[in-house]
């Protein structure tokens, strides 16, 4: 086992020397393993004890921090601090106007404090390895309150083996012949707020992807990759405030506010703003859909990426609240340059 330890150590290492731009992320899929079995190897890597309610409770003592949660294919990073954590269950909100998140702790399992170079976070891992939301200290966070808080919860026994199970991360859909579509569409019809197009899908046994294809008319229609981007920058052209959901299986980012700054660099599109990046890499996105649910406020109105998968890559809102109608202005940039595929 030891030999392991150090056969892997030492291959990252390496690998680090080789291609010293490589994410450690993506340096986890070519050495074989997961991120977190990495982190794991990293001599100033503190693994911390699994309380991680009590932990997220606990950041906001840390001030101004920045969020990162992320998938395969998109990036959210949200400059902020961490207020008002509560949890039911499995389920825990951050609900702040900078950190908003989403939280479904059955997918949190290995928690570090990680130091790279200078930089220093905690770091959130389901139980294949794979990280469900990360948070970064900037230069106006509590370095105090983070040493204190990471000894703390440090764990008893470091270990630099860590032991992952796989996950079958593809959504498995049914053929579209089983489905009750009529009743499908129906129900989706008679929805009246967009929370409940989950319980939707569950009903009808139908993944995300395939609710897109199978939708009432006029209410799912697939457009182009090139239509999301114009969209996104007629939003920045008429200085909209939107609302951008990134996720991972552990972590659901929301950014309310504008997307000023939009950079293309080679296959990932950015939004480059002082307290919130997004990175949008465009060949991973296999389909785009202009979506519309019924609410009691009126049509809500958003634009949903899919992977191969089948996984929600990344949604787009009009910004709104409960009881508010959409905005028209969101509704109107998502008409002017939304391009059928």
């Amino acid at each position: 086992m030891e030999n392991t330890i150090i056969s892997l150590k030492e291959q990252y290492q390496s690998f680090k020397a080789e291609n010293p731009k490589v994410r450690i992320r993506d340096a986890a899929k070519q050495l074989g393993v997961s991120e977190a079995d990495l982190v794991a190897t990293g001599d100033h890597n503190i693994a911390l004890k699994p309380d991680f309610e009590a932990i997220l409770k606990e950041v906001s003592t840390l001030g101004n921090v920045m969020a990162l949660t992320r998938n395969d294919h998109a990036v959210h990073e949200r400059k902020g601090a961490y207020t008002k954590a509560t949890f039911n269950g499995h389920v825990g909100l951050v609900v702040n106007p900078d950190i908003d998140l989403r939280l479904f702790m059955n997918a949190w399992h290995f928690g570090f404090a990680v130091q790279e170079g200078d930089r220093r976070s905690l770091q959130f891992f389901d139980k294949d390895g794979e990280a469900v939301h990360k948070i970064y200290l900037t230069e106006q966070s509590d370095t105090q309150a983070y040493e204190a808080l990471v000894a703390k919860y440090k764990a008893p026994i470091q270990n630099a083996t860590l032991q992952t199970t796989a996950i079958d991360k593809s959504a498995v859909e049914r053929p579209d012949s089983e489905v009750d579509i009529a009743g499908f569409r129906q129900a989706w019809l008679d929805l009246k707020d967009t929370h409940h197009f989950f319980g939707l899908l569950r009903d009808f046994g139908v993944t995300r992807r395939q609710a897109m294809r199978l939708a009432p008319e006029n209410h799912a229609t697939q457009i182009t990759t090139a239509s999301l981007k114009r969209i996104l920058e007629g939003v920045s052209e008429r200085d909209l405030d939107i609302m951008v959901f990134i996720g991972s299986r552990g972590c659901i980012q929301i950014h309310t506010g504008k997307v000023k700054k939009l950079l293309q660099t080679g296959p990932w599109f950015n939004v480059l703003d002082p307290e919130f990046n997004m990175h949008l890499r465009e060949d991973g996105i296999e389909s785009v859909w202009l979506v519309r649910k019924p609410t009691e406020d009126g049509i809500v109105t958003s634009l949903e990426a899919f992977d191969t998968d089948g996984n929600i890559v990344v949604q787009f809102f009009g910004k709104r609240k409960p009881r508010i109608p959409e905005r028209e202005d969101w509704r109107q940039v998502v008409t002017d340059y939304a391009v059928m595929q």
